[in-house]
């Protein structure tokens, strides 16, 4: 395997996250650069951390990971899509939407929200790249690996990082969809955990 087999490899697993990137960058037209930051850097991080278990694990984990992965992606954006959804009606009822109250009142609460939201995203996105540990290890065996398999996931944590704040920024610069915007990101969420559950089962 080469190093841009490896980067290519990065490309393939970040583009939900990069959809996801996206759909947030539209959410939050103003959203500072700290924020880009925190999902960019936790989507890149998930996609570093997870191929490290499928590759010590090796085939008997993967197993594992090839029955309940699909179920536990599709499950997690349902549920991060549905609130979104439902936040987003609320918005256009007049209600507090869904990013928001994290713009002006940055309480403890919505902080803590869009971490823990923030955090099932980058889980749910990063399922997939359990499998790719157990691939790194068999071309390992087979013909080896350009990097150690740290070197490895770093390559594709960084190529994550970079598409994924491409996708936010592309997102920012695509316009406010004001109220409507908490509708489209659940859509999104939901659109990709279907993705996910299809892909797996076929």
């Amino acid at each position: 395997m080469m190093i841009w087999e490896i980067v290519l490899l990065g490309v393939a697993l970040s583009m939900d996250a990069m959809a996801i990137g996206m759909a947030s960058g539209m959410t939050e037209p103003h959203m500072g650069r700290g924020k880009m930051l925190a999902i960019a850097l936790t989507f890149g991080f998930f996609q570093f951390l997870m191929p490290l278990p499928g590759y010590y694990c090796g085939a008997a984990f993967s197993d594992i990971v090839g029955r309940i992965a699909p179920w536990l992606s599709c499950a997690l954006l349902a549920l991060l899509g549905g609130k979104m959804i439902f936040d987003g009606i609320g918005e256009l009822r007049g209600r507090a939407g869904y990013l928001r109250p994290m713009l002006s009142p940055r309480t403890k609460a919505t902080a803590a929200g869009f971490a823990a939201r923030l955090l099932g995203q980058g889980i749910a996105t990063s399922l997939d790249a359990l499998a790719v540990g157990v691939t790194l290890l068999a071309a390992e065996v087979s013909e080896g690996l350009p990097l150690p398999v740290f070197g490895c996931a770093a390559v594709i944590g960084v190529v994550t990082f970079a598409i994924s704040l491409a996708g936010v920024l592309v997102g920012r610069r695509a316009g406010a969809f004001a109220d409507a915007a908490g509708l489209f990101g659940g859509g999104v969420l939901i659109a990709i955990g279907i993705k996910l559950l299809l892909e797996g089962l076929l």
